[in-house]
């Protein structure tokens, strides 16, 4: 089983980066029969700088790991109600249908619960658009939630594992 985070905040080491680690241990820690799988996590503010260079072997070494995933999750704040265009120019390094085969958990931060609809109405469909399967719902976490992140993320993890394990075959 492969697990791969893919965070789209320009920060390094960020909050979003935070959350997207807690929702997939949350998933991978009782989702997989032996629990000893160590997602790849790439932070994409490492990357930032070669995400325009369509000749960087890392982004391309990088876009290939994340294709051959089983379970994606791509987290992003919200930036102008929707995710970041750091985010957006690696994903859209893909063609139609690259991540078939992958299931994805979309999963967004924010300042406020406004934006709540972003991961399902923008991330899910840019997803789908790239052939992902998307069998739970996403995860919206406000800066108000963080001191309670593990709670928060257990308690949607509750209706989101067996659909994910489901869609995995586990």
């Amino acid at each position: 089983m492969k697990i791969t985070i893919v965070v789209g905040n320009p920060k390094p080491q960020s909050r979003t980066l935070r959350v997207a680690v807690a929702v997939a241990e949350a998933l991978f820690e009782s989702t997989l029969p032996q629990g000893n799988v160590d997602p790849l996590i790439l932070d994409l503010a490492d990357v930032a700088s070669e995400l325009f260079n369509f000749e960087s072997t890392t982004v391309g070494y990088l876009l290939t790991d994340v294709a051959s995933s089983d379970l994606l999750v791509v987290a992003s704040p919200t930036y102008k109600a929707t995710y970041t265009g750091l985010l957006k120019a690696f994903l859209d390094r893909y063609g139609n249908d690259a991540l078939s085969g992958t299931v994805a958990v979309p999963v967004m931060t924010g300042a406020a619960p406004i934006h709540a609809l972003a991961p399902e109405v923008y991330l899910r469909s840019l997803l789908v658009e790239l052939g992902a399967s998307i069998p739970s719902r996403g995860i919206y976490i406000t800066e108000s939630q963080l001191d309670d992140l593990d709670s928060i993320v257990a308690s949607w993890a509750i209706q989101a594992k067996p659909l994910i394990e489901h869609a995995l075959m586990i």
